[in-house]
């Protein structure tokens, strides 16, 4: 790695570059912040995967994050604060960007090679999930915890968590259950798993091997990979349970069976399930099953597309203030304990989650604009 040139850019240092010949390193950078992503960051990446996926001198790009986290997501108080200050389509402005990084990853030409150590959430898991490789070790933690924060998971997770095994995908998506890296090559979110101890001696070797033939990447990380065991008491070993349970129609369904599933034997994962779900606000829950359900049918860009109504439906705050509230809750007053609005499950009608998935009645609004592409999405994904 000596040979490595390392570029540090005085207004970008929140995204490094380490280049060896043909192999591209991309380190996010605010270490501080768990590497959260913020616009800067966002607006770098998709302008440094658009160059080079056009030079010819790229063969390969590695991501990984600086410190104890790849990626803890995206900057939610950079984008209250935006949406406070300059009004919600701010917030959209940074939102539309992040989903066109990520659909220029599903369906880049060239491999990506995501090193996934630590924190790997939320917008985290959009910058990796979606490329080529992923790559977890013994202390990477995935999540999608939207629904705690009066929001859902985006990025593309209506259409990845959707190929999970079984109905995986919604129990994740619903609870924002938190999953090891053993969990994570389990159900397919990581493409391998390296030890720790490996990662520095997997990149080596990759900037060595300076290719960009995914035969030849996939055989060099099996080099290093283990298939780890699953804990005693994985959530994985559920999924009979999670099948019954988050196949039903409804989230109203979901919770009366595993209810149900508590009457018969209880213990702390039934327990910690029913109460993650009845914490989460009952409009975010709602309009998430909806999307996972319809992302099982779409491909990736009309997932991303209906994210964004989605998403600056959300931020607009005309239906519901829940992502204030919860931003209010979890992360300024850190009281946990948002009051939302609707309160209950029940008072959340089927129309009022429609209004999530239809196009803005705003005349300055326009859907998201997804590049052309002629690369179909990550095949790693597909396999899922």
């Amino acid at each position: 790695m000596d040979a490595l040139r390392v570029h540090f850019h005085i207004f970008r240092k929140k995204v490094l570059l380490k280049e060896s010949s043909q192999v591209r390193i991309i380190i996010l950078n605010r270490p501080n912040q768990l590497n959260a992503l913020n616009l800067e960051m966002v607006s770098r990446l998709l302008e440094l995967f658009h160059a080079y996926e056009e030079d010819p001198n790229v063969k390969l790009i590695i991501m990984k994050g600086e410190g104890r986290a790849f990626c803890a997501g995206g900057d939610v108080t950079a984008v209250i604060h935006d949406i406070n200050t300059g009004g919600w389509k701010l917030g959209a402005n940074f939102s539309g960007k992040e989903l066109i990084l990520n659909y220029l990853m599903a369906t880049y030409t060239k491999p990506q090679v995501s090193l996934l150590r630590g924190i790997v959430m939320g917008g985290g898991a959009g910058a990796s999930i979606h490329g080529r490789f992923r790559v977890a070790t013994d202390n990477s933690v995935f999540a999608m915890p939207e629904t705690a924060l009066g929001l859902f998971p985006d990025v593309g997770a209506s259409y990845y968590l959707s190929r999970l095994p079984g109905f995986f995908g919604e129990y994740v998506g619903l609870t924002g259950a938190r999953l090891d890296g053993a969990e994570m090559l389990a159900c397919g979110l990581a493409t391998h798993f390296v030890p720790l101890e490996k990662f520095s001696l997997l990149e080596d070797a990759l900037c060595k091997a300076n290719t960009g033939d995914p035969k030849t990447i996939c055989n060099i990380i099996n080099e290093f990979s283990d298939t780890p065991k699953l804990k005693e008491k994985s959530q994985y070993f559920r999924l009979k349970t999670i099948n019954r349970c988050f196949s039903k129609r409804t989230v109203e369904e979901i919770i009366s069976a595993i209810e149900k599933e508590a009457s018969k034997n209880i213990d702390d994962w039934i327990s910690w399930t029913i109460q993650s779900l009845k914490k989460a606000s009952p409009t975010s829950l709602k309009i998430s099953l909806r999307s996972i359900r319809e992302g099982r049918l779409q491909g990736v860009g009309q997932c991303l597309i209906r994210e964004y109504r989605m998403l600056c439906t959300v931020m607009r705050g005309k239906f519901s203030r829940d992502f204030f509230e919860g931003f209010r809750a979890i992360l300024v007053d850190k009281d946990k304990n948002p009051k939302w609005k609707p309160s209950k499950l029940e008072l959340v009608s089927d129309h009022m989650v429609d209004q999530y998935f239809v196009a803005l009645d705003d005349e300055d609004w326009d859907d998201l604009n997804l590049p052309t592409r002629s690369n179909l999405p990550s095949y790693a994904i597909a396999k899922l």
